[in-house]
C-alpha cells in the first residue's frame, strides 16, 4: 500500500482511496477503541467518530507517521465519549423517600460486584485483563493501551496523547503497577511470571 499516494488521492476526493485507508487501519482503530473503553457498542461509536474526523481533518496531516496521526485522533474520541459518560447524571448519595426524609440504608448502596473469586469462574485471562484495564483512571488507561497493548513507542505515544515524554513514561509505570495489583485477584489465571510474592505485593 502506498499510504502517502493513497492520502494525497483521499485529499483530492477519491473515496475509495479513503476507504482503502480504513481499511488499512480499522483494526488498529477498534482494538485501541476497544481496550480503552471496554465495550464493543463503544469502541464501534469511537471507531466510527474518529474516521468521521480522520475524513473532515485529513487536509490538517502534514507528514510524518500517519498512523500515530490516526492513533491520536481514535484517542481524542474516546476521550470524548468517556467524558460524555462522566456528564451523564448520577443517583444522589442521600436519596430522599417519598416524605422528604433521607433513605438511611438504601439498598441500592450494596456492594453487588462479584469478588475477584466469583468472576474468576466467569472469565478468562483476556477478559480479565480488560477488567483491569477499565478499572484504571483514563489517562493512565490510555497510555497502556497504546504502549502495552497496541505496542507503539513512547514517541508515538506522546504524540497520540499530546503529552511529553516523561508524563508518558511515569503514566505508564504507575498503570503497570495498578494493573498488577488488580490482576492478582485473578491469581489462577495469571502465568507464574506475573504473580506478586508476598514479599512483592506487601
Amino acid at each position: 500500500m502506498d499510504e502517502q499516494a493513497l492520502i494525497q488521492a483521499a485529499l483530492q476526493g477519491d473515496m475509495d482511496a479513503f476507504n482503502r485507508l480504513v481499511l488499512a487501519f480499522q483494526d488498529m482503530v477498534y482494538n485501541t477503541a476497544y481496550r480503552v473503553m471496554g465495550e464493543p457498542d463503544a469502541a464501534e461509536d469511537a471507531t466510527q467518530e474518529a474516521f468521521i474526523s480522520v475524513y473532515k481533518k485529513l487536509h490538517t496531516y502534514r507528514g510524518g507517521s500517519f498512523k500515530a496521526w490516526v492513533l491520536r485522533i481514535v484517542t481524542n474520541a474516546c476521550y470524548d465519549e468517556l467524558r460524555r459518560r462522566q456528564r451523564c447524571p448520577v443517583t444522589p448519595l442521600e436519596p430522599e423517600l417519598d416524605d422528604g426524609e433521607l433513605m438511611e440504608s438504601a439498598k441500592w448502596m450494596v456492594d453487588d460486584a462479584p469478588s475477584p473469586e466469583d468472576v474468576l469462574v466467569k472469565v478468562g485471562l483476556d477478559e480479565a485483563i480488560q477488567h483491569c484495564i477499565n478499572e484504571l483512571e483514563e489517562k493512565f488507561r490510555i497510555v497502556l493501551v497504546l504502549v502495552d497493548v497496541a505496542g507503539e513507542d513512547y514517541e508515538t505515544a506522546s504524540f497520540a496523547i499530546q503529552r511529553p515524554l516523561g508524563t508518558v513514561k511515569s503514566r505508564l509505570a504507575r498503570a503497570r503497577k495498578k494493573l498488577q495489583n488488580c490482576l492478582q485477584g485473578f491469581w489462577e489465571l495469571l502465568p507464574s511470571r506475573y504473580r506478586l510474592s508476598d514479599e512483592d505485593s506487601a
